[in-house]
């Protein structure tokens, strides 16, 4: 096992459909390609790819448009993220700080993402609360209400 529920043969699932997806990105303006598939808690996987933009801050990164287009299918429980950027060395790349606060609003702190090294090749992964520690979030009692805003939390 790779840690937290994530086997070697889910890991190994999930880089090969982060590698594929980030075939159909949509990068003209940088040319780096990035791909992720995002592992549900019934072991379905769902891919997201970059989708830039010529005003560069409407840019979606692959984590987010994997997160959005599970959520956009009722999915919102997740065991772990694979993300690949085809013009790096062993497709190694981690998420930007937009693409980890939205990963830790989904994924528990202990969720794994999942990447290459950039030096072997081989799978390396770090938990959602080491990629950002002391991520800013609204508690929200039982019921699902945010008493920090008295609005309900997504999905709550």
């Amino acid at each position: 096992m790779m840690g937290q529920g994530v086997s070697e043969q889910e890991v190994a699932l999930l880089l090969q459909a982060a590698c594929q997806a980030a075939q159909k990105a949509y990068a003209p303006y940088s040319d780096f390609p990035v791909g992720a598939a995002l592992l549900t808690d019934d072991g379905d996987v769902v891919c997201g790819v970059n989708v830039e933009n010529a005003s560069y801050g409407l840019t979606l990164c692959a984590e987010r448009s994997a997160v959005v287009k599970a959520v956009s299918e009722g999915k919102r429980k997740f065991k772990a993220i694979a993300v690949w950027a085809s013009r790096r060395p062993h497709g190694s790349v981690t998420p930007c700080g937009a693409c980890r606060q939205v990963l830790a609003e989904f994924l528990e702190p202990d969720a794994l993402v999942i990447m290459t090294d950039e030096h072997n090749g081989h799978p390396k992964s770090l938990k959602i609360k080491a990629l950002l520690p002391e991520a800013f979030g609204l508690s929200a009692d039982p019921d699902g209400n945010c008493p920090d805003t008295g609005s309900s939390k997504p999905g709550g």
